[in-house]
């Protein structure tokens, strides 16, 4: 199984629009992706490695496929839809990276 990530590196100046993001763009995602799709996870970063310092990452973005074949077969065709969304949510570049999952 393999893990696709969507990091969004902070920026105290960046815009990121959570509810537009869980309520309209996660919800898109989701379907475009279907049957594909495994799981989804979200998550709003908090803080950095010091309590209070800012996070690392104002939000990331997990989703799970059965393989890097299958995430592509789903996303190819859709891609242009979902990257287009962006812009209705976030001004920050995200960041992706693929991981084979080796435990959990």
């Amino acid at each position: 199984m393999i893990n696709v990530s969507i990091l969004y590196p902070y920026s105290a100046t960046a815009r990121f629009d959570f509810d537009y993001y869980l309520q309209q763009h996660m919800p898109l995602a989701s379907q475009l992706l279907a049957p594909a799709l495994l799981d989804m996870r979200v998550e709003k970063g908090i803080s950095g490695s010091q309590p209070g310092s800012p996070p690392n990452f104002t939000a990331l973005c997990q989703l799970q496929f059965e393989s890097l074949e299958t995430f592509l077969a789903a996303f190819m065709p859709i891609a242009e839809q979902l990257q287009g969304d962006i812009a209705n949510y976030t001004d920050i570049t995200p960041q992706i990276q693929y991981s084979e999952i080796l435990l959990g």
